[in-house]
């Protein structure tokens, strides 16, 4: 019974009290950090332009999937079913997956970054690296909470 309810019991919260849950409180942060990354790729050069459209990709998905989940949580569309739990679920373990991906991709076009790129570009890059991981870390720890609910649903 202890990770149920330390992840906020085995079902999804409704209203405001999505901010007291502790899986669901990480929200916030997926949101904040995703926001950074995407801001921060879409005005950084990056040296190719395959790998910024990736990181971009991922960082936009989950942004708006992670805004969309929790308006749909606060308005409580899921009704209480235990679909939304396996849906919660899924999602959280492909955003890290995805954000993982992208977070090794941009640390590596940024260490291979030369001649050619001012010190702007570069510690623009490296700011998206470090918000990567910090988001690739959120949705990793929000993926093992929503799995422990997603068990004991």
């Amino acid at each position: 019974m202890a990770p149920a309810a330390a992840s906020g019991g085995s079902t999804l919260p409704s209203g405001f009290s999505v901010f007291t849950t502790l899986p669901d409180l990480l929200f916030i942060f997926e949101f904040i950090f995703g926001g950074l990354v995407w801001i921060l790729v879409a005005s950084s050069l990056v040296p190719w332009p395959l790998v910024q459209g990736w990181v971009m990709f991922v960082s936009v998905f989950c942004f708006v999937a992670t805004t969309t989940l929790i308006i749909l949580y606060i308005i409580g569309a899921h009704g209480g079913e235990t679909s939304w739990v396996t849906l919660d679920a899924a999602y959280h373990c492909t955003a890290a997956l995805f954000y993982l991906s992208a977070s090794v991709l941009e640390a590596l076009a940024t260490i291979t970054m030369q001649d050619g790129f001012t010190y702007r570009h570069y510690h623009e890059n490296i700011a998206a690296v470090v918000f990567s991981y910090i988001a690739t870390l959120l949705y990793v720890v929000h993926a093992v909470f929503s799995l422990i609910r997603w068990k004991s649903s």
